[in-house]
């Protein structure tokens, strides 16, 4: 494996001029320690840039490019929501809600004070994949919950494991407007609360109640594992329902929503 003469010039440019990452030792530096200086050593890592490997320095440099297009991207996001916001401005086109109002619109200030659970105890039940997808499902809900006017109340249960490692690739969650939980529902609230959505229940629901708790299952499976939040929900004593699907919608196959779709 050889590095061509552009990448190698890359990598001497970024040895001489930029700090990739802090020294092992940098995490540790306490409050009254010297800052470091420029010639301090450089780490990619945890290894010091001149001692990296061929192949570690491909890996380095594949970094750096990396970096840089995640900036240029970043720059041209901005530009369009720029140019987007002052076409809106000039044509009285209403984007929805601003940065400000969105920081202020909080679950615990909203009028409604309907809970809505997002049971994540089948991390087991699913292949990276379908992890990943419930997930991005997750994130969609939180997305419209955040900006509806009067936002609903949102919890994550038996939030761990894979459920929670997959949501750690997304930087910032843990400040967002969301009750991330690692107890189960049943650990939080009254059971006589609870209402386990489930396409398999016999009950229709016709409307909601402020005062109860839905509870989505968190699962992608494909039909895989057909019934099991019904099950669940008979074998914990708890209160089922599926949503009143047939009135407004006409399905070819089972009426299952996805988690985004149910919200």
């Amino acid at each position: 494996m050889y590095l061509s003469t552009a990448e190698n010039r890359l990598l001497e440019n970024e040895i001489n001029q930029k700090n990739v990452s802090e020294s092992p030792q940098e995490s540790d530096k306490k409050d009254g320690d010297p800052e470091r200086t420029d010639k301090s050593p450089k780490y990619f890592n945890g290894v010091e840039i001149s001692q990296l490997t061929k192949s570690q320095k491909k890996k380095y440099l594949k970094c750096l490019k990396w970096e840089q297009v995640k900036k240029e991207k970043r720059a041209k996001e901005r530009l369009k929501n720029k140019q987007k916001r002052q076409y809106a401005r000039e044509h009285n086109i209403d984007l929805g809600p601003s940065r400000k109002k969105l920081k202020e619109a909080k679950m615990k200030v909203s009028p409604c004070k309907t809970g809505v659970v997002v049971d994540l105890s089948f991390d087991d039940l699913m292949i990276d994949k379908d992890m990943a997808k419930t997930i991005k499902q997750i994130l969609r809900v939180y997305t419209l919950n955040r900006r509806a006017k009067a936002p609903m109340q949102l919890y994550l249960t038996s939030y761990g494991g894979r459920s929670k490692k997959e949501m750690e690739r997304h930087h910032g969650h843990e400040h967002w407007d969301l009750n991330f939980h690692s107890e189960d529902y049943l650990d939080i609230f009254p059971k006589e609360k609870l209402v386990y959505l489930s396409s398999e229940s016999e009950n229709v629901l016709d409307k909601l109640e402020e005062d109860k708790v839905y509870i989505i299952g968190g699962l992608v499976d494909h039909n895989a594992h057909k019934g099991i939040c019904h099950e669940k929900a008979v074998k914990q004593g708890i209160t089922h329902a599926q949503l009143p699907i047939s009135e407004y919608f006409w399905m070819k196959d089972r009426k299952v929503l996805t988690i985004n779709q149910v919200k």
